[in-house]
C-alpha cells in the first residue's frame, strides 16, 4: 500500500534549500527505488524530470494559480474523521458552495443533496471507498456501492442508478479495477440497480508512485416524498435497524486480525429495510430517515439536531441490543466505542402514531428493528445508560477504530481554536478568490 506524491516532497525541499537540486535528486531516486523495481538511472532521470516539473509551477501568480493556504493539515483537524473537526469543516464549505437554492445541500449536513424537478425530488450523493480498504478492492467496491445506495434511500428515494470513479496509483495491479468494480456490481445485481457510468485514472499521473487506490460510487434516485434529517419534529420516535457495519468494521476486522468478522458485513439488510417502507408507502409517514455511519449515533445525533433544532434522546440499552453480536464482542474487547462508528443501522424518525406500522414492516422484510429514543424541544443529544441521563456529544474524531488511529486518539488537540481561526480565515480566502474570479469571467462577457 505504499504511495508517495514525489511531486509534493519535491516541492517542499525546493521551499527549503533551492540550491540543493543535486542532494534532492539523490533522495529522490533513492525514494523512487524502494517503491519501484527499476534501474538506478532510471530512478535518477525521473527524479530530475520531477524536480524540473516542481520547480516550473514553485512560483505562481494570480488567484486561480495560488492555492489557499490555512496552514492546518488534514489529519490534524480530523477532517473525514466524523468528529468535531470534520463536522466544522463541513459546515465552512456549506459557506464556500453558498446559497445554492436546493431543497437539501450541503448546509443541511445530510448526506445527500436534493433538487426539485417538477413534482418529484431527484437526489443525488458521492461515497469515497474506506481508504484503508485499498489492498481489498472487492470489499471497497461492495461497501461503498451499498453506501451509496442507502444515502439515496435515506432521503426516501428510489436508487435508479449508480456511478463508480475509480483511481489506482502508478504501480497498482491492474487487476485491483475488475475485482472493485466486482464487488460494486454484487450490491448492482442484488439490488437491481445498475451501475452505468464512470471513471478510471491513475492516482497523480506519474507523479504519484505505489500501489494505492481510491475513488467513490454515486447513485441517483427520485422520490415524491422527502425524509430529509431536516423534517424531524419535536414529538417524533426514534426507530434503529438491526446494524453489522461494513467498511469500517470490515477495516478494525481486518486490521486487529479478526478476519471472520468481515463476513457479517456482507449483506444488505439497510437496503432490503428501506425497500419495504418504500412499498409499503410507509416512508410517506416519516419524517426523517438517516443512516448509522462514519462519527457513529453520537455523530448523527448530533447533526439532526443541528440541522432541525431539536433534542434527541436516545436509550443506550435498546440501541446496543441492535448491533450484530459477532462485532459488539469485537469492539467491546478492543474497548471501541460502538455508539462512535459506523454501524450500517438505519434511524427512521417519525410519529409516534406510525412507529408501530413501521416495526412491523420491516421485520416482515427480515430486518429486525426497535424503537431507541425520542425527539424533544430544545438542543443537543442525550442518552440515558442504566437510568443515568447523560450528554451524547461526539468527540474530535469517530471512535478509534484500527491501532493506527488509536495512536492518533480521539480527543481535541490544544490547539483546537488555533486552527479553527485558521481554517476560518481559509474559507474566508477562497469565497473571495471565488467572487474576483467571477467578476473577472463576468467582465470579459462584456467586453
Amino acid at each position: 500500500m505504499v504511495v508517495m506524491d514525489i511531486e509534493g516532497y519535491a516541492k517542499r525541499a525546493l521551499k527549503k534549500d533551492p540550491s540543493n537540486e543535486t542532494g534532492l535528486e539523490e533522495q529522490l531516486a533513492s525514494r523512487i527505488l524502494e517503491i519501484k523495481s527499476i534501474s538506478s538511472k532510471r530512478a535518477h532521470e525521473i527524479a530530475a524530470a520531477v524536480i524540473c516539473e516542481a520547480k516550473a509551477t514553485l512560483h505562481t501568480e494570480g488567484d486561480v494559480l495560488n492555492p489557499t493556504i490555512s496552514g492546518v493539515a488534514m489529519g490534524e483537524f480530523g477532517v473525514g474523521s466524523r468528529g468535531t473537526g470534520d463536522f466544522y469543516v463541513h459546515s465552512k464549505l456549506g459557506e464556500v458552495i453558498g446559497n445554492t437554492g436546493a431543497v437539501v445541500d450541503s448546509s443541511q449536513l445530510d448526506d445527500s443533496g436534493v433538487v426539485k424537478i417538477g413534482d418529484e425530488y431527484l437526489v443525488v450523493t458521492i461515497d469515497g471507498i474506506h481508504s484503508r480498504l485499498s489492498d481489498f478492492p472487492f470489499l471497497s467496491g461492495f461497501h461503498v456501492a451499498r453506501a451509496a445506495l442507502r444515502d439515496v434511500y435515506s432521503m426516501g428515494a428510489r436508487p435508479l442508478a449508480m456511478l463508480s470513479d475509480i483511481h489506482v496509483a502508478d504501480d497498482g495491479d491492474v487487476a485491483k479495477i475488475f475485482d472493485h468494480i466486482a464487488g460494486i456490481t454484487t450490491v448492482s445485481e442484488l439490488t437491481g440497480i445498475p451501475l452505468i457510468t464512470g471513471s478510471t485514472l491513475r492516482i497523480g499521473g506519474d507523479m504519484v508512485i505505489g500501489e494505492r487506490m481510491t475513488g467513490g460510487v454515486g447513485a441517483v434516485g427520485v422520490t415524491s416524498s422527502l425524509t430529509s434529517r431536516n423534517r424531524t419534529r419535536p414529538g417524533d420516535l426514534i426507530l434503529m435497524t438491526e446494524g453489522a457495519g461494513g467498511g469500517t468494521i470490515s477495516t478494525t476486522a481486518l486490521y486487529y486480525d479478526m478476519h471472520d468478522v468481515v463476513e457479517e458485513t456482507i449483506n444488505i439488510r439497510f437496503l432490503e429495510a428501506c425497500e419495504a417502507l418504500l412499498q409499503s408507502g410507509l416512508y410517506k409517514k416519516v419524517h426523517s430517515m438517516t443512516d448509522v455511519t462514519n462519527g457513529g449515533i453520537r455523530g448523527d445525533a448530533r447533526e439532526i439536531s443541528k440541522t432541525a433544532g431539536v433534542k434527541m434522546v436516545f436509550e443506550e440499552e435498546k440501541m446496543r441490543a441492535l448491533v450484530n453480536a459477532k462485532v459488539l464482542s469485537m469492539l467491546e474487547l478492543l474497548k471501541i466505542d460502538y455508539l462512535g462508528v459506523s454501524l450500517d443501522a438505519l434511524l427512521v424518525i417519525a410519529p409516534p402514531e406510525y412507529a408501530g406500522e413501521i416495526l412491523e414492516t420491516v421485520r416482515a422484510a427480515g430486518v429486525e428493528i426497535d424503537i431507541i429514543g425520542h425527539v424533544e424541544e430544545g438542543s443537543g443529544a442525550e442518552i440515558i445508560v442504566n437510568g443515568e441521563v447523560r450528554d451524547f456529544a461526539p468527540r474530535f474524531r469517530e471512535s478509534a477504530y484500527t491501532p493506527v488511529k488509536k495512536v492518533h486518539g480521539e480527543e481535541n488537540p490544544r490547539d483546537f481554536e488555533e486552527m479553527r481561526d485558521a481554517i476560518d480565515r481559509a474559507a474566508e480566502e477562497a469565497i473571495n478568490k471565488k467572487y474576483r474570479v467571477l467578476e473577472k469571467i463576468k467582465n470579459k462577457r462584456k467586453d
